[in-house]
C-alpha cells in the first residue's frame, strides 16, 4: 500500500489531540497501517527540542526560535516520517511546516514578507516532503483559548495573548487560501464526535475510502 502523508493544524484548543485519535482508530479498522507523530517532536532528539521550546522558562529570540523549529524537524523527517512512508505506512503528524508558518511568520512576525520568504527558504532546503493533505481545525480563538486554558500547565506558546493567536489564526487561513487543494478547513466546533466525522469525510474522499 502507499504511504500517505496527512498533517492536522490550528490553532490552541482546538481538539487535534483527539481527532488524531479518532483518524487513527478508523484507520486502524480498516487495515491500514500508521504512524502517529508529532512535531515539533517525533524523533528523540526532536523531542529533546521540543522540551527547550515549550519550556516556559526558555529564553530565545525568534530566529533562534525558527532555526530550532526546522532543526527538529529536519531530524524527524529523516528519522522517522521519510523511512515510514517509504515502508508504505500513513504518516499522520500533528503539525507540520504550516504551524511554523502561522506561529512564526504570523504570530511571531505579523506576516512579515522577509519573514516568510525566510521560511519559504527553510522549506525549499530541509523539507524534502510536504503533507499531501492537512487538515486545519478551525475554530474561533477565544474559544479555543478557552478550552486550552482547562489543561493543569500551559506551555511557551499557550502562555501567548490572544492578538498573538489571532495573527496564528489569520495565518493559517492565508494558508488555507493560497493552497486550497492541500490544506483543507474542518469545522471544530461541535462534539469531538462531529468534528471526527468532518475529518473521516474529508479523508475518504480524499483517498478513495469506503
Amino acid at each position: 500500500m502507499q504511504g500517505r502523508f496527512i498533517s492536522f493544524e490550528g490553532t490552541e484548543g482546538v481538539g487535534k489531540t483527539t481527532a488524531i485519535e479518532q483518524l487513527c482508530a478508523r484507520l486502524e479498522a480498516h487495515g491500514i497501517d500508521y504512524l502517529r507523530t508529532r512535531e515539533p517532536g517525533g524523533s528523540p532528539f526532536a523531542e529533546q527540542l521540543r522540551a527547550i521550546l515549550l519550556d516556559p522558562d526558555t529564553k530565545i529570540n525568534d530566529n533562534t526560535e525558527l532555526l530550532l523549529m526546522f532543526a527538529a524537524r529536519c531530524d524527524h523527517l529523516q528519522q522517522v516520517i521519510l523511512p515510514a512512508l517509504q515502508r508504505g505506512k500513513w504518516v499522520i503528524c500533528d503539525r507540520f511546516t504550516d504551524s511554523t508558518i502561522a506561529y512564526q511568520g504570523f504570530g511571531r512576525a505579523h506576516g512579515d514578507e522577509e519573514v516568510r520568504a525566510k521560511i519559504d527558504s527553510l522549506i525549499g532546503q530541509f523539507v524534502t516532503q510536504l503533507p499531501e493533505l492537512t487538515l486545519w481545525l478551525d475554530l474561533p480563538v477565544l474559544e479555543g483559548m478557552a478550552r486550552a486554558g482547562k489543561r493543569s500547565a500551559a506551555d511557551r506558546f499557550e502562555q501567548q495573548a490572544a492578538a498573538f493567536f489571532t495573527r496564528v489564526h489569520k495565518g493559517f487561513s492565508v494558508l488555507a487560501g493560497e493552497q486550497p487543494e492541500r490544506i483543507q478547513r474542518i469545522d471544530a466546533s461541535g462534539s469531538a464526535d462531529e468534528v471526527s466525522v468532518r475529518v473521516w469525510q474529508t479523508v475518504a474522499t480524499r483517498f478513495h475510502l469506503s
